[in-house]
């Protein structure tokens, strides 16, 4: 297993598994705590996993935590999707950075995405499952969320938006987020 630092946010790692393929189909390791120790990540800090399902065009995101935040180690465990990640960090020297991603089930590859980071991901292909490995309890009282359609965000979603929650359709700008966060 690889680990590349992500230059667009700083802390964030692409963990890139090695697939061994033959006529049965395919093995990888999805997770190595030694890996992911190596680049100063606690590998015992998660303490839940999720997976969602979505069908091709839905939109998840863009999510992110108040408080002291929530870093997530997120892989497409079937399917494809396209992911974002955006630094919301203010101290961060990548704060505001963006980056985008394909994750798929034929890489396996994980994206740690350290606390205080926004991320969202639109759904590729007809079914698309994608893991979650979290380093806090959920809480909703934390939740928060940024339009995926924000003009000054600009995200280049690959296809048309076919299906997002309530929460993520009425969510409010960056600039609303930011300056609730300032005040």
């Amino acid at each position: 297993m690889k680990a590349t630092e992500v230059p667009a946010i700083a802390g964030a790692y692409l963990f890139e598994p090695t697939p061994y393929a033959d006529e049965r189909g395919f093995f990888c390791r999805t997770f190595d705590a030694d890996v992911v120790r190596s680049v100063g990540i606690d590998p015992d800090a998660f303490v839940q996993d999720s997976v969602s399902r979505s069908v091709r065009g839905v939109l998840r995101g863009l999510h992110l935590r108040s408080g002291a935040g929530e870093a997530k180690l997120v892989r497409c465990s079937y399917g494809r999707i396209f992911d974002v990640v955006v630094d919301l960090r203010p101290d961060s020297p990548t704060y505001l950075g963006r980056a985008s991603f394909e994750l798929s089930g034929e890489t396996q590859a994980s994206l740690y995405i350290p606390a205080g980071c926004a991320h969202g991901f639109q759904a590729l292909t007809d079914t698309a499952d994608t893991s979650y490995r979290i380093d806090r309890p959920h809480d909703p009282a934390e939740d928060v969320t940024i339009a995926f359609d924000d003009p000054d965000l600009a995200i280049d979603w690959p296809l048309p938006v076919t299906s997002v929650s309530r929460r993520d359709r009425e969510a409010p700008s960056l600039a609303e987020v930011l300056k609730r966060r300032e005040g």
